[in-house]
């Protein structure tokens, strides 16, 4: 059974109703910070933002006039002047104009209430975020609901070998680095792409563009949903979508993005703005889901930064996943947003490189309640441990003595065997979406290897694939390799489907079946040691 999603209305009453859900605990939040009032309601209501405040009484005021301020998400306090006032009173409703697709355009802005005090401005509320994007959204899609969870990371060179449709796959997520988007084009044939958003010209790869138009069109011809994982590579030709405590060549892959400054949202805007707009269209592809951002629990490894706690790391990503969310949400309403988690979840790092995935979520949950709860969901990359080990729930004799994985919430690791752990605790009241409703999750990358044999690699997939398939909280289940890779090979880390050399493993053709066909697993347990499934799959 599905979870059940509420719509947000567009009246004023149902705006306040609707934002009672998404921060029913900012008054408490909002005292802890030092503020004397909460903003209840921020939300697109026409072509108007229209907000609602909360003003105890007593708070003092030289005028009793109350005053509502829009800054930058950057902004670290009160910036600019007033843009609207409403009289003192212990509830007041402010009606300012979105100002649309114009360069002051509110959509990015965040929203504070203030009083006069001693003759200078106060400010009385945190800050808030509108929450309702969706409301101008000019696609509005049905979200695919029903799909198969069966998904797959698939090379692009085997889009037009027949696999997907062989494997029965019905889930594919794609990387999208953003940085290669900005620029002229680097081939002739394929013209640059001029795009305005908010006032402002952008220049876009048309080759680049057409590379992603193929795949994403090829993909959406065959059925399956789609998943783009928003990525941002360190480019001495785009710097302004990489944050500047990030912009230190290293090892990794990917950096922060850069939500810090004007120039900064403005770019992670028009982006993500293009992108989600180019692909709600069928002509050129479908994007069902936006994951911003990979493994960013591993700070050091996949989304560098400098060193930070865990805190002021997540407010920073938090900045750029809102500026994402909106963009996206604004051109597709029913489009999903992601962050990415790997396994790690509590084991209270100490050396620097990483935060635990429970902290990640604990502090985005606060960051959200307290600027205007908003829809994003999690993706987790639940690998076993040690990656190189495929009968996860049997782990070698030094890893089990660590107790890594559990069965509570304080769980050093979270693995296949106990995912459970993970999509109930992302059910507890503090983590809900603004519509009280549990977060969309999915498994977006998992992977075992048939180092061990390749029967052990087809139980680890079974046993796996099951956990995700009976819990009605993972809308999805995405291998991380259709064919082995050169460069993980040298790690040990043969997890695909078939050998480096096209020929297929066992693995293959049990996955092939596992959604259809259960027979086809029945191997799997006299490895795993059970007599049923239900003896392992912990079913939601």
């Amino acid at each position: 059974m599905r979870r059940g999603r509420k719509k947000i209305l567009l009246g004023v009453s149902a705006i306040v109703m609707a934002a009672v859900l998404g921060m029913g605990s900012a008054q408490m939040k909002a005292k802890a910070a030092g503020y004397t009032s909460v903003i209840q309601a921020c939300a697109i209501n026409g072509e108007n933002v229209t907000v609602v405040a909360a003003v105890p009484a007593g708070t003092p005021t030289d005028d009793n006039v109350l005053y509502l301020f829009a800054m930058p998400t950057y902004a670290g306090g009160l910036t600019g002047s007033p843009i609207a006032t409403a009289p003192y009173g212990q509830s007041a409703t402010f009606s300012v104009s979105l100002n649309k697709d114009q360069a002051d355009s509110r959509l990015y802005s965040k929203f504070a209430v203030a009083v006069k005090s001693g003759g200078a401005f106060v400010q009385i509320t945190d800050t808030a975020y509108i929450t309702n994007p969706e409301a101008i959204a000019k696609h509005t899609m049905t979200y695919p609901a029903g799909a198969s969870k069966k998904g797959l990371l698939v090379a692009p060179t085997q889009y037009q070998t027949g696999e997907i449709e062989d494997l029965g796959i019905k889930q594919v997520t794609y990387d999208v680095p953003i940085n290669r988007l900005f620029g002229p084009t680097t081939n002739g044939s394929y013209p640059t792409i001029n795009y305005k958003y908010n006032g402002k010209n952008y220049q876009f790869d048309g080759f680049v563009v057409a590379q992603y138009d193929h795949v994403f069109k090829t993909l959406t011809q065959k059925g399956v949903v789609v998943t783009a994982i928003l990525l941002n590579e360190l480019d001495p030709t785009c710097m302004q979508t990489t944050h500047p405590l990030a912009r230190t060549q290293t090892t990794s892959p990917y950096y922060m993005f850069n939500a810090s400054d004007e120039t900064g949202v403005e770019h992670l805007a028009a982006a993500a703005s293009f992108l989600s707009s180019r692909y709600s269209d069928i002509g050129v592809g479908r994007v069902h889901n936006w994951i911003i951002g990979n493994e960013i629990t591993a700070r050091s490894q996949w989304n560098y930064i400098a060193p930070m706690d865990v805190t002021t790391y997540t407010e920073e990503y938090a900045k750029a996943l809102r500026v994402f969310y909106t963009a996206i949400k604004s051109n597709n309403a029913n489009a999903r947003v992601f962050i990415s988690l790997d396994q790690t979840w509590n084991r209270n790092l100490t050396d620097g490189t990483g935060y635990d995935g429970k902290d990640i979520v604990d502090a985005l949950s606060m960051n959200s309640m307290s600027h205007g709860n908003f829809d994003w969901g999690v993706a987790i990359h639940p690998y076993g441990v040690p990656l190189t080990w495929s009968p996860f729930w049997a782990m070698p004799p030094q890893y089990a003595a660590m107790k890594l994985v559990t069965n509570d919430e304080n769980t050093p690791m979270i693995t296949a065997a106990n995912l459970a752990v993970f999509t109930d605790y992302m059910c507890k009241p503090q983590n809900l979406s603004v519509t009280g409703a549990p977060r969309n999750m999915m498994v977006s990358e998992v992977g075992f290897p048939s180092a061990q044999g390749e029967n052990y690699q087809a139980a680890a997939i079974a046993y796996a694939y099951y956990q995700a398939a009976y819990n009605q909280h993972i809308d999805a289940f995405i291998l991380a390799r259709d064919i082995d890779s050169p460069t993980e090979l040298a790690q040990g880390l043969n997890m695909g489907l078939k050998n480096a050399d096209g020929s297929h493993k066992f693995s293959y053709s049990v996955y092939q079946s596992i959604d259809t066909n259960p027979a086809v697993a029945e191997f799997a347990k006299a490895l795993i040691g059970i007599s049923d499934w239900s003896q392992v799959v912990q079913a939601r």
